[in-house]
């Protein structure tokens, strides 16, 4: 798995149009091993949500209760009081995964960037679909933990890499201060 995929959908194709639900389900990652009457099944159970231009989609800090997929429109996903930009994503894309298996608050905001329509998976849904259909549950959690292995992973060696190079800028500190006091 690439680390673009991790945090965008690498199977978006440019230009797209309006698609239906299934068709924007099936390239979905967290539901690419599912099958066709699967999918289906997790169809039923999404929610869809339009949102208007500037309409707040959840604020960072609130509970997460699930994820949202983009079904068409575009949305900012950011940061801060100041609301710094972090990804704009659009048709095909999905964010805020991580409240499916994780009850905690959003790590950031996310606004609609013009008129969007999502389609919502949460939490309450995905656990009835472990219970009443485990195989369905099962693959989902699969990849979502696959997914968030991987982010753990790279986050591991990004954070490696930065230590190191804050070692290196430590070092050269020190090297200027001792030649100041020579």
């Amino acid at each position: 798995m690439s680390d673009e995929a991790l945090w965008a959908n690498i199977f978006k194709q440019k230009n797209v149009v309006k698609e239906n639900m299934f068709t924007v389900l099936k390239r979905i990652p967290v539901f690419q091993d599912l099958g066709y009457k699967e999918l289906r099944a997790v169809e039923r159970i999404l929610h869809r949500r339009h949102y208007k231009q500037d309409e707040i989609i959840f604020r960072e800090n609130e509970p997460g209760v699930g994820m949202y997929i983009i079904e068409h429109g575009k949305v900012h996903i950011t940061v801060g009081r100041e609301n710094k930009l972090l990804v704009l994503l659009s048709n095909g894309d999905f964010f805020g995964e991580m409240a499916l298996i994780l009850s905690g608050k959003r790590t950031a905001s996310a606004i609609a960037h013009e008129e969007t329509s999502l389609l919502g998976f949460f939490q309450p849904d995905l656990f009835n679909l472990m219970e009443t259909n485990p195989k369905i549950g099962n693959k989902i959690m699969f990849r979502l933990s696959q997914m968030i292995a991987e982010r753990l992973r790279l986050g591991t060696l990004e954070n490696r890499q930065l230590k190191a190079r804050l070692n290196v800028l430590q070092s050269e500190l020190e090297t200027l201060k001792k030649g100041k006091k020579d």
